[in-house]
């Protein structure tokens, strides 16, 4: 396989630019909505978003130690960068946006940092079901904002707990025109999204429901401010229902304000944007090397510094951050791309699409955009996601559900650091001695090409390092046996994770590795990769 994989920079444009055009202009439809849509759910301007994927295409591409990964702006930053203009701006939007984009700057700074620093391995400190909590939460926030957009509806709460309590009472307030266009858009991209017709499913459902609101948005002429009446109720509709875009594009640039740069909510912000836009972009890069064609590893350190160079840059022109986005990303893959340049591509057609059809964009109903959305959301916290978490565990369900609640309730960064504080104190639950949570108690004989560890006390989320260090120094094609002391009191789920994913990648390599003792240990659930604890 290895001799089959494509060149690299230029070598690799000559050899794969048809299948990287096709692939990049697919996701550059896919994207366009997305990226409308996520600027407006964050608070943003509309051009923001654009900027983002522009920049994360056109330039971030080619400094990214990712080959398939689609940079741009990501649903799972909506609620971080909504939070921070409310806060910052203390109801000035303008302000709030301009104090973010100050965020955003010394955020990517950070990430160019950690990268340096080689903290490529930063997902290990955060439990998987911590990860999934946040992006759970993300999604409820995303449908609590967006649903009344799609229906036309001007809400009276102001938190995350009242819209979510004041659904029920909405839809009796509906604007039927308005809501016909954002339950076109939830509806399309359902149906497209359940299709296993080969030629619908190639369909870009986002940009489908796109156009269709469009010729909906003629039809209902929301171009012209208006009255309709329907069963004897009076509904107002007009260009504010529209996306907002100015003529031109320099005319959206806007700049970093840095008033605010001595108060600790300010840097609240700076370091919740770095670490959860490094998070994700890392959590995307491993998702995407898993379904690589040609198992390409990424360069997780230089994913950081691209991404913070990249954030750096767009927090000056008005851009929102970016991260490696999953759903692009996969889009990406699926549609045959082989290298780099089909982000390259992407990004160029929204440059071109910017530049040469922005009337265009001026159609486009914000109910649309709020329909896609929500179906973002609903995918990050479908039933099914709570439903796979419970059956890993009681302790999963349990760390995941602190996570979603206190992320709901308080912040993104509190409802974080809860998680882990529950995942740390679930772990003393079942023997853990404090000094063994943090540092792990692991030994190494090699002996020619054979090397095995010998694991004492505990494997877990927050010790790992020290056995990925270790691995991570040991050439591939060789045997290693990981060996569990008969007093090992856990290994976490998060551990188990890493140690399956590396087996499989170890040995499709032709090596091998071997789990002595694992099973002598007890799983918490009928979940395979449960946690395990002492008998």
């Amino acid at each position: 396989m290895n001799k089959d994989k494509p060149k690299d920079w230029l070598p690799e444009l000559k050899e794969n630019w048809r299948s990287d055009i096709v692939s990049g202009f697919v996701v550059f439809l896919i994207a366009l909505p997305l990226c409308l849509g996520i600027s407006l759910a964050s608070g943003a301007p509309p051009m923001a978003g654009i900027f983002s994927g522009i920049v994360g295409g056109i330039f971030v591409s080619f400094i990214s130690g990712s080959h398939l990964t689609i940079n741009g702006p990501a649903a799972g930053l909506i609620a971080v960068v909504l939070n921070s203009i409310f806060v910052m701006g203390g109801g000035d939007a303008k302000l709030g946006f301009e104090i973010t984009l100050a965020a955003i700057v010394l955020a990517g700074l950070i990430q160019v940092l950690l990268g340096i620093l080689k903290a490529g391995n930063l997902t290990i400190y955060f439990p998987i079901s911590v990860v999934h909590g946040m992006m759970a939460a993300i999604g409820i926030i995303i449908i609590s904002k967006q649903f009344y957009v799609a229906l036309g509806i001007s809400p009276n709460a102001k938190t995350i707990l009242g819209l979510l309590f004041e659904i029920p009472s909405s839809f009796v307030h509906l604007n039927p025109e308005v809501a016909m266009i954002g339950i076109s858009a939830i509806v399309i991209i359902a149906m497209l999204t359940k299709i296993q017709n080969p030629y619908f499913k190639k369909l870009p459902a986002p940009l489908v429901a796109v156009l269709v609101g469009i010729v909906l948005g003629f039809v209902f002429e929301l171009a012209d401010e208006h009255s309709y009446t329907l069963l004897n109720q009076t509904y107002q509709i007009g260009p504010e229902k529209l996306v907002n875009l100015p003529n031109h594009i320099y005319e959206g640039l806007s700049f970093p304000n840095f008033s605010r740069w001595k108060e600790g909510n300010f840097w609240v912000m700076v370091v919740t944007i770095a670490l959860i836009a490094s998070i994700e972009s890392l959590l995307t890069a491993t998702a995407v090397d898993n379904t690589d064609p040609y198992r390409r590893k990424s360069n997780m350190d230089q994913e950081l510094v691209a991404k913070g160079i990249g954030n750096f840059f767009l927090g000056w022109i008005g851009g929102l951050p970016i991260i490696a986005e999953v759903v692009r990303s996969s889009a990406n893959i699926e549609n045959g791309a082989k290298t780099r340049w089909s982000n390259f591509f992407h990004g160029l057609f929204l440059l071109l699409f910017i530049l040469l059809l922005p009337g265009l964009i001026h159609r486009i109903p914000l109910a649309s955009l709020a329909g896609i959305l929500i179906m973002v959301g609903l995918k990050l916290a479908s039933p099914h996601v709570f439903k796979e978490t419970y059956k890993k565990g009681w302790d999963q369900i349990v760390i995941f559900l602190v996570t979603v609640v206190i992320t709901i309730v308080e912040d993104l960064l509190v409802g974080v650091f809860c998680g882990i504080i529950t995942a740390i104190l679930i772990q003393m639950y079942f023997g853990v001695k404090f000094r063994y949570i943090f540092i792990a108690d692991i030994k190494i004989e090699s002996n020619d090409k054979m090397h095995t560890l010998y694991v004492k006390h505990a494997l877990l989320f927050s010790n790992m390092i020290s056995l990925k260090l270790i691995l991570r120094k040991i050439s591939f094609g060789e045997r290693i046996d990981v060996k569990f002391d008969e007093n090992v009191k856990m290994i976490g789920f998060s551990a188990i994770e890493f140690l399956q994913s590396f087996k499989r990648d170890y040995e499709e390599r032709g090596g091998q590795v071997n789990l002595i003792g694992f099973e002598d240990l007890k799983p918490i659930s009928a979940y395979y990769g449960a946690t395990r604890i002492h008998k």
